[in-house]
């Protein structure tokens, strides 16, 4: 399986030839990694970089470690992605769940800073979309730990979960998510067509939010070209997206999944907008990490996407959490605060979308959502009805 699942992630989401490959992964999932260069060495990659992330290593840094020492570590510097980036190489980042309880929030924070601004090329060609990217989950002891606690062989469990998701229990994975692709598309298609002006969300947890979409809008759905190369950026994907006119996004969202920010969980969470900008929040757990998001730079109070998913999408339908922003992005509707995607509009400007140094995905989407378009219904109960 894990075999089909390097395949999968090498030939069809980065859709990579003889570029060079920057994975970064937890250390715990070297067994993977080496499957993975293995399969990049047969495809005729000669050029791999690889970026462990080592969480217990992590904690030990933020816990002795003042502000200012944790500014000159090299732990957090990530310039070898910018490095890569100059060489138009591919980057493969495999995430898993991870547990920062206890952890001071503002060095965390800090760290997160740290990450991005030290890799300011590659943020810059990703945001044009001009180097190819996925992001792929991989299983810990950690992440199986939280969502199946003292349960024999819950690693294996969890791997198994994710190649059905992946589709990797099939034949032939990469056909059926080329398949996969082609059905997306075509929801894409009938939004791109109506080229609809605003979108109104509203369900029982209280959400009545009305977002705007700018003139020439376009929505995407899971493949994406770049430099001529069609790639999927996210394994698994369920979504179609777009970005919202920046300043208008008006009325109040209520969470319907946790979200999990730099290792800090954060719960049954409210946002109140108006003309683009939260005006007001709140959060039963979480807040202050919540503030950190919304306060990160001058633009992250504003939302930057705004993605469709039917609620009865299979990850939906495992009916698990995650705590996995990846998974639980894909079971729901969800927006994101922070940068918008250019590739969305048909004119690039800034002036009309957003444009921040971060960009965070929360959960919306519920049972009983519904989403009206110019007046007209477009989803009932969570799903779409045209």
């Amino acid at each position: 399986m894990q075999e089909k699942y390097a395949e999968l992630l090498l030939k069809r989401c980065l859709n990579i030839s003889n570029q060079p490959l920057l994975i970064s992964c937890p250390i715990e999932v070297y067994d993977f990694v080496r499957v993975l260069v293995k399969k990049a060495y047969e495809i005729g990659v000669k050029d791999i970089y690889i970026d462990f992330e080592d969480e217990e290593l992590k904690k030990l840094q933020l816990n002795n470690l003042s502000h200012e020492e944790l500014k000159n570590s090299s732990f957090f510097n990530k310039k070898i992605f910018d490095e890569y980036a100059k060489k138009d190489a591919c980057f493969l980042m495999l995430y898993a769940y991870e547990d920062f309880s206890g952890i001071d929030n503002k060095k965390l924070e800090l760290s997160a800073k740290l990450v991005r601004e030290t890799k300011p090329i590659y943020k810059e060609r990703q945001l044009k979309n001009e180097i190819v990217w996925c992001i792929a989950s991989v299983v810990t002891k950690t992440w199986a730990d939280k969502l199946f606690p003292n349960e024999e062989d819950n690693v294996n469990k969890l791997w198994n979960i994710i190649y059905k998701m992946c589709l990797i229990d099939k034949e032939d994975p990469i056909k059926e998510w080329d398949n996969k692709i082609k059905l997306n598309s075509k929801k894409s298609e009938f939004m791109n067509n109506k080229q609809y002006k605003k979108l109104t969300f509203k369900n029982s947890l209280g959400t009545d939010l009305t977002i705007e979409l700018p003139e020439n809008h376009i929505w995407a759905g899971g493949n994406t070209v770049i430099n001529g190369i069609e790639t999927i950026a996210n394994m698994p994907t369920e979504e179609i997206f777009t970005s919202p006119y920046k300043f208008g996004v008006n009325g109040i969202v209520y969470s319907s999944k946790p979200l999990v920010y730099n290792g800090s969980l954060i719960e049954d969470f409210y946002l109140e907008f108006k003309d683009g900008a939260v005006v007001n929040f709140d959060a039963k757990v979480g807040k202050e990490t919540l503030r950190q998001i919304i306060e990160y730079d001058e633009n992250s109070k504003y939302l930057g996407e705004v993605a469709l998913v039917d609620y009865d999408s299979p990850i939906s339908k495992s009916n698990l959490i995650f705590y996995e922003t990846l998974y639980d992005e894909n079971a729901a509707c969800h927006l994101a605060l922070g940068s918008s995607y250019l590739e969305c509009i048909k004119e690039p400007n800034f002036d009309i979308v957003n444009k921040s140094n971060t960009h965070v995905d929360f959960m919306i989407g519920t049972k009983d959502l519904e989403v009206i378009a110019d007046g007209e219904i477009i989803m009932k109960d969570g799903n779409f009805i045209k």
